[in-house]
């Protein structure tokens, strides 16, 4: 009876001893599959979370957000889904992996012309992009941000001050088609490329490496970036409160901090 007694003790005195601070765990972990573009800002607003939700850690997947959706098909998990334009997304809601009535517009981008600081192609003006021997990177047409380029260059092909060829001459130039926004931008800073075409959000990370071009609002495409929960979420209430955060004032604040434009800014549209 003594030696029974002992043990329990022993047993009780195991449960209560605290857990050393190495074995300690976050009791949740969140998902978040997001555009490539998304990083920095993302980032900061999963700060902001994970301050406002104490034992819970924001777990990125950055990527193209083409093959983010493909790794999501592929049962790739994750909680919410943060898209650079509403293809990806509505191929998520066509398979149900996303509810149709959860997607909500959190952002919406820009696109601009990047250079190195040392400006080696002497670009002045978007004509100059069209320049023979000119070394251009831009995303892969795959990739939301190498799609809008495309869509870039035929508005302006259809404009008399470039002419019908222009389209044609610029592609003449491209040097390389990348995966994602974040390895043209890396190729403009390292002045691998006379030239890259990214978004205006990616500038304030490159500021001090590159220059840029703007391009006007008649030729340039408004990026829309729809966010959602995923259907099957290990942590559905989590996703929900997240997303939520990236709509609220501060996530937008954020979000414009970044250089996007917030879902409630009609000016831009």
């Amino acid at each position: 009876m003594l030696r029974r007694t002992l043990l329990l003790l022993l047993l009780a005195g195991l449960c209560t001893q605290p857990i050393r601070a190495e074995e300690a765990k976050p009791a949740r972990e969140l998902s978040v599959f997001a555009a490539a573009s998304l990083t920095e800002a993302f980032k900061e607003i999963g700060q902001q979370f994970e301050e406002k939700h104490p034992n819970t850690t924001v777990a990125y997947n950055f990527g193209a957000s083409n093959q983010l959706r493909f790794q999501i098909e592929q049962g790739a998990k994750a909680d919410v889904f943060a898209s650079a334009n509403t293809k990806e997304m509505d191929a998520l809601t066509k398979s149900d992996a996303v509810s149709k009535e959860s997607v909500q517009i959190f952002a919406r981008n820009r696109l601009v012309v990047l250079y190195p600081k040392e400006n080696p192609g002497k670009i002045t003006a978007l004509e100059d992009l069209a320049k023979p021997g000119l070394k251009l990177v831009i995303a892969h047409k795959a990739v939301p941000v190498g799609n809008y380029t495309l869509q870039m260059l035929d508005k302006m092909s259809a404009d008399t001050k470039y002419g019908e060829t222009f389209k044609e001459k610029v592609l003449k130039n491209v040097v390389s088609e990348e995966e994602n926004v974040k390895s043209v931008v890396a190729k403009a800073r390292l002045g691998q490329a006379d030239a890259g075409i990214a978004y205006v959000s990616d500038v304030g990370s490159a500021a001090k490496d590159v220059g840029t071009l703007e391009i006007p609002d008649a030729f340039n495409p408004i990026a829309t970036y729809p966010i959602a929960p995923l259907k099957k979420a290990s942590q559905p209430e989590l996703a929900k409160e997240f997303v939520d955060c990236v709509l609220s004032p501060v996530g937008q604040d954020i979000i414009q901090k970044h250089g996007f434009i917030p879902a409630n800014d009609k000016k831009k549209e």
